[in-house]
């Protein structure tokens, strides 16, 4: 089997915790602002949410 010319940016497994960190963000954001947060308060929720479920999905997904 030849290896590509140019080998992808991310790996499957990088893409897909990402993703999912991503939609984990955008949920948990999203409902902190339904709450009643103020607007910055549910963004800062979101970011610290996927960048915290970073290392646990990395473990979790092989």
């Amino acid at each position: 089997m030849t290896t590509p010319e140019n080998p992808p940016f991310l790996s499957l497994h990088t893409a897909v915790v990402l993703l999912i960190a991503f939609v984990i963000g955008v949920v948990l954001g999203g409902l902190a602002a339904l709450s009643g947060a103020p607007v910055a308060l549910a963004v800062a929720t979101g970011i610290t949410s996927a960048g915290g479920s970073v290392p646990a999905l990395r473990s979790l997904i092989r």
